[in-house]
């Protein structure tokens, strides 16, 4: 195919801004679009071959007109989010042909981005890993639990741990740093092959299915008879509640996201937030944007991990673009198994 060639792009795009839970038909599969396999002349873009998607949560929230802390989606126009990626062409200084990135880019076969943000667009120097890495552990999701958890919940030694959707792409990672750090930890999920993989092969001290469990509150209490020190916060609503009545003194709840609130017409109160007074606990919401003039210090700490195989990281793959919208509305129902990715195309 020579450079330059007029080729089909098939597409994801987004039908319409919704309330309650989002289905598979909110978004539509395009196959008449078509893109130049070559940059504009004298441009400053990057024309992209995209390999894998990422579905991640926080998605949810641009499907609606609100005050999400990313912008909501354009009816008519291709989805967006993380993305990894292989240049084509480039007429940015910063990129060539045949690097590998990471960063926001459209959900279609090819991506023309138009003067490259350098925090939006990022090289892929480290290859010793699967590329698909760079949508989770290596990416937003891992760079999120890295702040979260070792940067904000300042965790040391000895202390309880508890973490919500746990076996998710932020949970699994949040686990394994604080086993690394010498914490105890227990983690919640939604289904019991779930709560085998939190136990068997990320290591968590303990493990409980939420659904099979009648009184959170008294759940949290068997497992952190002492209290818990630090919760790491992905599910909010009663879950919440449960866990600030289990809150040890000088807790920490760092707020990564609340799963179960996203698609709630009428989000679900917390009615106990004076725990956060007589315990003297520091809850503090995030966003991972904030702090990527960290993520230097985090791909070296990340690559020792790799290179002493002390990390384990699963993976849901999904095959072809098609699958991309059913992928994304299954994180809302938990029938992914670790982090959600769609490969586009193979390297």
């Amino acid at each position: 195919m020579a450079n330059g060639d007029e080729v089909g792009n098939n597409q994801i795009l987004f039908r319409d801004y919704i309330s309650g839970f989002p289905k598979e038909t909110d978004m539509i599969l395009s196959t008449s679009a078509t893109i130049k396999l070559k940059v504009p002349e004298g441009s400053n873009s990057v024309l992209l071959k995209n390999l894998y998607l990422s579905c991640d949560p926080y998605m949810r929230g641009r499907m609606t007109l609100s005050d999400s802390y990313v912008a909501a989606f354009t009816p008519g126009s291709p989805i967006t989010g993380y993305a990894v990626s292989e240049v084509l062409d480039s007429g940015n200084p910063n990129f060539e042909k045949g690097d590998y990135v990471w960063g926001f880019a459209g959900w279609e076969q090819y991506s023309l981005i138009k003067n490259p943000d350098p925090s939006s667009l990022r090289k892929i120097n480290y290859t010793d890993v699967p590329l698909s890495y760079y949508t989770g552990i290596l990416g937003m999701p891992g760079m999120t639990a890295y702040v979260g958890f070792n940067v904000l919940a300042s965790p040391k030694k000895g202390e309880s741990v508890y973490v919500s959707a746990a076996s998710g792409a932020v949970g699994q990672i949040v686990g394994q740093f604080a086993k690394m750090m010498g914490c105890y930890v227990v983690g919640s999920a939604g289904s019991n092959e779930k709560v085998d993989l939190l136990k068997n092969k990320f290591g968590f001290d303990d493990a409980f299915n939420y659904k099979e469990e009648a009184d959170l509150t008294a759940t949290l209490k068997r497992y952190f008879p002492k209290g818990i020190d630090i919760y790491f916060e992905n599910v909010g609503g009663k879950m919440l509640e449960a866990v600030l009545q289990n809150m040890a003194v000088h807790g920490r709840i760092p707020v990564c996201g609340m799963i179960s609130q996203y698609n709630l017409q009428k989000p679900d109160g917390v009615h106990n937030l004076t725990q956060l007074v007589l315990k003297r606990v520091r809850m503090e919401g995030f966003n991972v944007s904030d702090h990527f003039h960290l993520y230097p210090e985090f791909m070296e700490l990340m690559k020792r991990y790799f290179m002493d195989e002390k990390l384990v990281y699963v993976e849901d793959m999904v095959e072809g673009i098609e699958g991309a919208p059913a992928a994304l509305i299954g994180l809302f129902t938990g029938q992914n198994i670790g982090k959600q990715v769609v490969r586009v195309a193979h390297e």
